[in-house]
C-alpha cells in the first residue's frame, strides 16, 4: 500500500517526489556524465596505493630501525667486554707492577742492609786498628818509661831506638 502510493506521486509531476526523483536521476546522470565515479575510484586506488607504500615504508623503517637496534646492542656488548678486558688487564698490570715495586723494594732494603753492614764492620775494623794503635803507642811509652829507668848510658839509647823502630814496623 505504500509502495502503490509513492510510486504514484513518482511519477506525478506536480508532486515534489516526482522533482526530487528527477533531480536525482539528473544528478547520477551527470556524474556519470563527467566520469566521476571513475575518478572517485582512481583517487581511492590512489590513496590506496599511498597508504600501501607508507605501510611499505613503515615496515622498512621499522626493520632497518630493528637492525639498528640490534646493532648498537652487539656494540654495546662489545664495549662491555672490552671495559672488562681493559680493566682485567690494569688489574693485573697493577698486580705485577707491585709485585715489582715490592721485590725492588726488599732489593734495595736487602743492599742498603748490607751497605750498612759493610759500613759497621769498616768502622769496627777502623776501631779495632785504632785501638791497637794506640795501646802501641802505650806500650811503647811504657817501655821506653821502663827502660829508660833500668838501663842507662849510650847502649840504653841505642837499645830504645832500635825496638822502637821495629816494635812500629811490627805492629802496623
Amino acid at each position: 500500500m505504500i509502495a502503490d502510493i509513492v510510486m504514484a506521486n513518482l511519477l506525478d509531476p506536480k508532486d515534489t517526489y516526482f522533482w526530487t526523483a528527477l533531480a536525482l536521476i539528473g544528478f547520477f546522470a551527470i556524474l556519470m556524465y563527467f566520469k566521476v565515479p571513475d575518478a572517485v575510484g582512481k583517487s581511492l586506488d590512489a590513496r590506496a596505493d599511498a597508504i600501501r607504500k607508507e605501510l611499505d615504508d613503515a615496515r622498512r623503517m621499522r626493520e632497518e630501525a630493528q637492525q639498528l637496534l640490534a646493532d648498537y646492542q652487539r656494540r654495546s656488548k662489545e664495549a662491555e667486554e672490552e671495559a672488562k678486558e681493559i680493566v682485567a688487564a690494569a688489574k693485573r698490570e697493577a698486580e705485577t707492577l707491585a709485585a715489582e715495586t715490592k721485590k725492588a723494594l726488599a732489593e734495595t732494603l736487602e743492599r742498603r742492609t748490607k751497605s750498612a753492614e759493610e759500613k759497621i764492620t769498616r768502622a769496627e775494623a777502623q776501631a779495632v786498628s785504632e785501638v791497637r794503635s794506640a795501646a802501641v803507642d802505650v806500650a811503647l811509652a811504657t817501655a821506653e818509661k821502663i827502660i829508660r829507668s833500668k838501663v842507662t848510658g849510650t847502649d840504653a839509647d841505642a837499645l830504645i831506638a832500635s825496638s822502637i823502630s821495629d816494635l812500629k814496623g811490627r805492629l802496623n
